[in-house]
């Protein structure tokens, strides 16, 4: 355990929103004011606009008192290919993360005062942040706080009017990544990640896609329709904006035959 000095350090994972600033709920809003010290992992240029954002929510939230700690993001391999290779590769980063993250909390962060991890969307859903604070609470003396916010794919279903789920029949949420995914003709699904290999996996069968990239920024896209007759488009759509952004991140809802 690093240093236990009188006080308690802690934690809040405010979760922010899919990018629209008015994604914050009150809740958000309320930690946003009362933490001392904001932890921003650095993610270098590509991700500017999101920083953006981010910059918002601290100038209209954020006490004029508040810090921001740059926090340094360890490089991650993302070339296995296999499952098991795949979680290992992530379980390594994480601790990396987790080492380095927590020698900056316990520097940077008082006894008594407050920190915060701003998480993109949910921190509860498929995000490393919380995992990643677990760690730190095995090293660092503190309390921990989660503020839920709104998701990328709670925001996708919005924007297309649509809900996760249909009467009586299960929504599955998973990675479009070969080998974590497994196409089930009887299952409504949420992929964030890898659409391309999703939507592959899954030409041919009548399904129905909601598409979204960029949800709730104002490089929004989105299509809906029969899989296999926008798939392409899509595939044009995705390879035009990582060109054009440098990066991607993108969601979609499949539905099988009724």
């Amino acid at each position: 355990m690093i240093g236990s000095s009188a006080g308690v350090r802690h934690l809040i994972a405010i979760g922010i929103g899919a990018g629209d600033p008015r994604h914050l709920t009150l809740e958000a809003v309320d930690a946003l004011g009362r933490t001392d010290v904001f932890f921003l992992p650095d993610k270098g240029k590509r991700t500017e606009r999101l920083l953006r954002v981010r910059a918002e929510i601290l100038r209209e939230h954020a006490a004029d008192s508040a810090r921001t700690v740059a926090m340094p993001d360890p490089p991650r391999d993302r070339t296995t290919a296999g499952t098991d290779e795949y979680r290992a590769q992530v379980d390594d980063w994480r601790r990396r993360r987790a080492e380095q993250w927590a020698r900056v909390v316990h520097e940077e962060l008082a006894p008594g005062e407050t920190g915060a991890f701003l998480v993109w969307g949910d921190p509860a859903l498929y995000d490393s942040t919380l995992d990643v604070v677990a760690e730190i609470r095995a090293a660092v003396d503190l309390t921990c706080e989660v503020v839920p916010g709104i998701s990328s794919v709670s925001a996708l279903a919005a924007h297309h009017g649509t809900t996760w789920t249909r009467v009586g029949r299960p929504v599955r949420i998973t990675t479009g990544r070969p080998g974590v995914d497994r196409p089930d003709l009887s299952e409504d699904t949420l992929v964030m990640l890898d659409v391309p290999a999703a939507i592959a996996a899954r030409r041919g069968g009548g399904w129905w896609i909601h598409w979204g990239a960029y949800v709730g920024t104002p490089d929004e896209l989105s299509v809906a329709g029969p899989l296999d007759e926008v798939a392409d488009r899509i595939a044009e759509l995705r390879a035009e904006a990582r060109d054009r952004h440098g990066w991607i991140m993108d969601s979609c809802l499949l539905r099988p035959p009724a």
